[in-house]
């Protein structure tokens, strides 16, 4: 895709307004950074446009679900994004493994595959934002999450080799396990 559709930029413009209040873990960062971010990474093996749209939408039915819900996301960019978005947002369990859990059994066999490369795509960013905070602020960066940093390694680790068992191999999947292999350094 060579130019912004108003299609998708609506959806930018979307994703800025439903998480104008939010910022990223630690850094204050306002969270549609994530959201362009997560798009961008798609857009590089992908030119399908509800997947980008998607990928920029696939928190705000989990985070904002009052200001704007399956209803509304359907009515503005159609069934398919609805879908792929309700595809991605985690169950309101009690645990955040119990949570984890339900995702990773969700991406291993129910998931659509696009569900899986908008997964992989986040899950990269996430990834790659904290191997960023790893290398300015060391070990207290894990205080900022529910679930410490063995969790966390093993839910990047899960995440990679179901994206890997459903996907192939693929630029995303290159980056998400050059990712993974240089948290588990550090972490050693």
């Amino acid at each position: 895709m060579n130019t912004l559709s108003p299609r998708l930029r609506k959806a930018m413009n979307t994703a800025a307004w439903a998480h104008r209040h939010h910022v990223r873990k630690g850094g204050g960062i306002p969270y549609v950074s994530h959201l362009y971010s997560v798009m961008y990474l798609l857009a590089s093996v992908t030119n399908d446009e509800d997947v980008l749209i998607a990928g920029l939408l696939h928190d705000t039915l989990e985070d904002v679900p009052e200001e704007y819900n399956s209803a509304q996301l359907e009515a503005d960019f159609g069934p398919r994004v609805r879908e792929l978005v309700e595809e991605l947002t985690k169950q309101p369990l009690k645990s955040w493994k119990a949570r984890a859990d339900a995702y990773l059994l969700h991406l291993s066999a129910g998931a659509s595959l696009e569900a899986v490369l908008i997964s992989t795509a986040d899950k990269l960013h996430n990834l790659m934002s904290i191997l960023d905070d790893l290398e300015i602020h060391g070990e207290d960066l894990w205080q900022r999450f529910n679930a410490g940093k063995e969790q966390q390694i093993w839910w990047y680790s899960e995440v990679y080799q179901i994206s890997l068992q459903r996907l192939g191999f693929n630029e995303l999947n290159k980056q998400l396990g050059l990712c993974v292999e240089k948290l588990l350094k550090q972490s050693a």
